[in-house]
């Protein structure tokens, strides 16, 4: 009997045993879901808050860009179109600063200020559009605001920095709030800035094409011309192409129907381990794309010696009267962007970019999608107004570095004949685009000059 009874307090033991066993197990995988959704929680609010501050980062940006612009805009119907972008693009660096965790005196000015341009910004442009010119004490205001957009911008820049860098995160300003943000600005260097501002080009330059880059797309493909041709002839026009190369093997990938150009791609691998990739298109067998992943090691040859290797270049593969605009440099490797000339009139719609090897001057990569699709013979007679007319309508302060005849894109699918000025207020240089035949302000252009090229905005 007492047998029996042991047992059966030895088997109630086992079995509390096991619940605790159970329950404890249960216990540790419900804390390590709670652990890991937490993690993925806070992982997805880091996200989402570095999403807003480099969307901040770039509309504070394009505030400071479009500010810059209203300083040089001369006439109401461009100034409208410039300030109503201002008020839009403050509007939405306001709408993602919203997003941001913290709370803090910085946040509040920072707030402020783009309140101000958004409402300054959309009454000038109401005043434009009812055809009023903006007054002395409009554009003293407007510079004003320029100047705290570049500090702002600046600032930002240097956070940025800051954030990739790992010197704190969100969760950081989360949880120790105003204090954390407000020593996270008071420690900004004037050479933090000045790296940050050399930084912010160079980032700006990754996505650079050049001025009026984005090109129409035309369905006529103006430039394309010639009969269709077969696979084997477009072969033998690569052979061409790489005629100096010491080819070791070429692979045809075959007709990309679909492709804005229909082209036949190639693949050539050379003896120096070279990938190369060519297209040609279909129809007239013109080189659309071509790109070596070659490494360069050293700069050797100049700029200028660049400009003319890719300008010959072109020249020899059926590209003539073509003229060298703005390049990037990055590793040893310039892109330069060139526009074809006729009489001495850039047509800035036919653009091919050129990759230059600075080691040897050797061309390691052509684009000529720009000039396919735009390149004619324009009507260039439908000059109204004398050069000296349209530099009435350039702004006073103004110092002009060059002028001439150039056509550019509109956003309307359409080409417009304008005087083209270089010129430099305040040592920030601009390009301003008159209208040949009826005088009105086309566009503005920021030329910035970073130690990798000269970009525009």
């Amino acid at each position: 009997m007492n047998k029996l009874v042991e047992w059966k307090n030895r088997l109630k033991k086992e079995h509390m045993l096991s619940v605790i066993v159970g329950l404890f197990a249960i216990a540790v995988i419900l804390g390590f879901t709670v652990f890991i959704k937490q993690k993925e929680y806070k992982q997805a609010a880091e996200n989402s808050y570095n999403m807003a501050f480099y969307e901040l980062v770039d509309y504070v940006q394009n505030v400071e860009t479009y500010l810059a612009k209203s300083l040089i805009s001369t006439t109401p119907e461009h100034g409208a179109e410039t300030l109503t972008s201002l008020w839009r693009e403050a509007n939405l660096a306001q709408a993602y600063l919203a997003r941001l965790p913290i709370e803090s005196q910085e946040l509040e000015n920072t707030e402020k200020f783009l309140n101000q341009v958004s409402d300054y910004s959309y009454s000038l442009s109401r005043k434009n559009i009812y055809d009023e010119s903006l007054t002395e004490d409009d554009l003293n205001n407007l510079k004003e605001l320029h100047g705290y957009s570049v500090e702002l911008e600046n600032t930002l820049n240097q956070l940025s920095e800051d954030l990739n860098s790992g010197r704190f995160s969100w969760k950081e300003l989360t949880d120790k709030g105003t204090v954390a943000f407000a020593q996270q600005v008071d420690n900004v260097s004037k050479e933090s800035f000045s790296n940050l501002e050399e930084n912010f080009h160079e980032y700006s330059g990754l996505i650079y094409d050049g001025a009026f880059s984005e090109h129409l797309t035309s369905s006529e493909k103006r430039g394309l011309t010639g009969d269709d041709i077969e696979e084997d002839e477009a072969k033998k026009k690569v052979e061409e192409i790489l005629s100096g190369k010491d080819v070791q093997e070429f692979s045809s990938l075959g007709l990309s129907e679909n492709a804005t150009i229909p082209v036949y791609d190639f693949s050539v691998k050379t003896n120096n381990e070279e990938n190369i990739n060519v297209a040609i298109s279909k129809k007239g067998g013109h080189l659309v794309y071509m790109n070596s992943n070659r490494e360069v090691s050293a700069e050797i040859i100049s700029q200028e010696e660049a400009n003319e290797k890719g300008k010959e270049y072109l020249n020899n593969i059926g590209f003539p009267n073509m003229k060298e605009t703005y390049y990037l440099k990055q590793e040893g490797i310039v892109t330069i962007n060139y526009a074809s000339t006729q009489n001495n009139v850039i047509m800035y719609p036919d653009l091919i970019k050129v990759k230059v090897a600075l080691d040897d001057g050797e061309i390691l990569g052509v684009e000529t999608s720009g000039y396919l699709n735009n390149h004619q013979e324009r009507n260039i007679d439908n000059v109204k107004i004398t050069l000296d007319e349209a530099k009435k309508n350039l702004n006073k302060e103004i110092q002009i570095e060059s002028e001439g005849l150039a056509v550019i894109p509109t956003e309307w699918q359409s080409e417009i004949l304008c005087y083209e000025f270089k010129g430099k207020i305040d040592d920030q240089e601009f390009l301003v685009y008159i209208n040949a035949e009826n005088a009105r302000e086309e566009d503005i252009l920021i030329i910035k000059d970073t130690p990798n090229g000269t970009l525009t905005m």
